[in-house]
């Protein structure tokens, strides 16, 4: 048989182990606390701040994952409903062990097992509080941080695109300007041309009445 990794075995086989600290769970959460011996508290304690912390989840990942332990259904609706919020503003430490007087017989170190209950301090809800707004002004921070930067990369894109299009239609400009200019070229080539053909046309026609005069 496998030896546990920690403390010694509270049954004949893992399998009665995993059972009998469900049932005992189960009683821990439905009367608040418990009398066992010290060994077996110990090993509970562990199982049980897991299943609170699970509940505090609230999800039903979660409550499946309890249901896997505790079935009755009926323990199950008051971890989620009553445990959990009142192990709402705890980080850890939900259970307390309490060393009791031996159990008569065979002299077995006794302990108490509960659920810790009572609210915390003043000052230690003061600093969680504190805590907690923190990190909402913090994430409110972080959020404005990112709308600015937004706006700016979303600003410069947008100056981007103005001194494109300018740049683009300073360019069409450029060559409108120079279609035309050599529109013009070809103008005023064309009429060179003809006034030249006019010349020639005009000089061999006063060379024809030259001969015929003569």
């Amino acid at each position: 048989m496998p030896k546990p990794s920690k403390g010694p075995r509270l049954a004949s086989s893992p399998a009665h182990e995993r059972l009998m600290l469900a049932n005992m769970a189960t009683s821990l959460f439905a009367n608040g606390r418990i009398t066992t011996t010290l060994p077996k508290a110990k090993r509970l304690r562990p199982l049980a701040e897991r299943l609170i912390t699970f509940a505090k989840r609230g999800d039903l990942p979660a409550r499946r994952r309890v249901m896997r332990v505790i079935r009755d259904k009926s323990v199950v609706h008051i971890l989620f409903t009553q445990i959990a919020e009142q192990m709402q503003q705890r980080e850890g430490g939900y259970t307390r062990i309490t060393k009791i007087a031996p159990r008569r017989g065979d002299n077995s170190p006794q302990a108490v097992i509960e659920l810790v209950t009572e609210p915390l301090s003043a000052k230690k809800a003061v600093v969680k509080e504190a805590e907690s707004a923190a990190k909402v002004a913090a994430k409110d921070d972080n959020a404005e941080v990112a709308a600015a930067t937004d706006a700016a990369v979303a600003e410069g894109a947008a100056k981007d695109a103005v001194d494109q299009a300018v740049e683009a239609n300073e360019s069409d400009q450029d060559v409108a300007q120079a279609d035309k200019a050599a529109e013009d070229l070809e103008q005023t080539a064309d009429k060179a041309d003809q006034t030249e053909a006019q010349a020639e046309e005009d000089a061999d026609v006063a060379e024809d009445a030259e001969k015929a005069a003569e």
